[in-house]
């Protein structure tokens, strides 16, 4: 049997009538931009992830940029953000006019650590974005209280919990990618901001759209960055079900732990009272590249994740020593993980493994 990486079909396929009725009401509405399905699905957002205002925006990557200048951040700022992300948690930053300044993760948990921003910060630091990295929860409020306001990185971290709430609802404000291989995805491309803070959440629907509030008077200069009324309809559809596909996303992971590969492999660590509902089960190993062809060879999707961390790109090449994050990189591999990955599934990808190391 084939187990793939990713499966977004399955825990789909009992929504296609309500998606394609869904589609079908945008369609008959005639409306595109900014409409009503964009209106409810910011509001059905904000709610579930228990903030005062949500802003739906065209991709993460726009997300973090537009979060980052209505929250004031500019020409001649800094922003600490960790290296062991997506190139987009550090890509984003370069459109504010600010510098990214790059800190290390903790390896068991693949998060950044009070510990490891205090190390990057300076009387510059505008900003800490903290990634919820892999849908595990960064330590926000801990983060928070070394005095400077936090842009959490929620992209990987839908139907996440952690011990103060839901990621979204944690720092000043939050951003989202629904890109679709994410445990909240659109069927394309889509973004948004959650803050409880009117005056960035203002902002930020001005940034959005040209930096203008009526279409005629244009205050800064903004972005064409919209979430489109045919993704908020189809996101609204599945919202509904994020918390049931979380749960089974974390019973995987319990399966997991259960198979006894942690005897051979260093499993994931989620941080102190987070229950993460993992975007990806990433293990680590010194034999992570050998696994990641036994794995292919069986079947199986398994694939290393930022091999090259940010910082070590080439439009950035900062020298800088950062052990966690080398660590990380060198070592992490990422098994089949979702919604519906059985006990099952788990016990082939575990017997693979048990192979692949004997």
């Amino acid at each position: 049997m084939t187990i793939p990486l990713f499966d977004t079909a399955s825990a789909l396929a009992p929504l296609h009538d309500e998606l394609r009725a869904a589609i079908a009401r945008v369609l008959d509405s005639g409306r595109y931009i900014l409409g009503p399905e964009v209106r409810a699905f910011e509001a059905e957002l904000a709610a579930y992830v228990g903030a005062e205002h949500a802003v739906g925006v065209a991709n993460g990557t726009d997300a973090l940029t537009v979060a980052l200048r209505a929250m004031g951040v500019g020409p001649g700022d800094e922003v600490v953000v960790p290296s062991f992300s997506f190139y987009a948690s550090a890509e984003a930053i370069e459109p504010t006019g600010a510098t990214p300044v790059f800190c290390d993760i903790d390896p068991a948990t693949f998060c950044v650590t009070p510990e490891t921003v205090r190390a990057a910060l300076s009387p510059r630091t505008k900003a800490v974005i903290a990634v919820h990295l892999f849908g595990n929860v960064a330590p926000v409020a801990e983060i928070e209280a070394l005095g400077v306001p936090v842009l959490e990185d929620a992209a990987q971290a839908a139907g996440s919990l952690g011990p103060d709430g839901r990621p979204g609802s944690l720092g000043a404000a939050a951003t989202f990618s629904f890109y679709p291989s994410k445990n909240l995805g659109a069927f394309g491309d889509g973004g948004a901001i959650t803050t409880s803070d009117a005056r960035i959440a203002e902002r930020a629907r001005m940034l959005r759209f040209h930096g203008s509030r009526d279409k005629q008077t244009f205050e800064e200069f903004g972005y064409n960055s919209r979430l489109d009324e045919l993704q908020a309809a189809i996101l609204r559809v599945q919202l509904p079900h994020l918390d049931a596909w979380a749960d089974g996303r974390r019973a995987a992971a319990a399966c997991y732990a259960a198979s006894g590969i942690g005897e051979l492999v260093t499993l994931p660590s989620a941080t102190a009272g987070a229950q993460p509902a993992w975007h990806l089960y990433v293990i680590r190993s010194e034999r992570a590249d050998e696994l990641a062809q036994a794995l292919g060879a069986a079947g199986i999707g398994a694939r290393a994740y930022y091999r090259r961390p940010i910082h070590r790109q080439p439009a950035i090449a900062v020298d800088l020593e950062l052990p966690g994050t080398r660590e990380a990189a060198r070592t992490n591999l990422a098994l089949p993980i979702s919604p519906t990955l059985d006990a099952e599934r788990v016990g082939e990808v575990a017997a693979a493994l048990r192979a692949a190391l004997a």
